[in-house]
């Protein structure tokens, strides 16, 4: 038997449902990419591609609406921490050319 208390708790608010949909979003795009990543058949690839570049826009926005609304915090990225990833791959891109 459902107690009141865990009735009323199974009707998520609008936060909880975006939280659960971006992240279902990012499970379904990393799906589509090992899909898209492991297809032989080029048309078959394609059609993986574009549904993930779907997928992404539809992460995207949900993203973006969490961002709006204050309910996704990105703290801004500190410039000593830019700096060092840029020489990074900056330093790997050399040695690879």
């Amino acid at each position: 038997m459902i107690s009141n208390e865990t009735a009323v708790k199974q009707n998520l608010d609008d936060q909880e449902i975006l939280n659960d949909v971006l992240f279902s979003q990012k499970q379904i795009t990393g799906n589509y990419n090992t899909s898209g990543n492991e297809c032989v058949d080029e048309k078959l690839k394609a059609d993986m591609l574009n549904i993930l570049r779907d997928e992404h826009n539809m992460q995207s926005d949900v993203f973006n609406q969490m961002l709006q609304r204050g309910w996704y915090q990105t703290p801004p990225a500190q410039q000593q921490k830019i700096d060092a990833a840029r020489t990074k791959f900056q330093n790997i891109s050399a040695q690879l050319a």
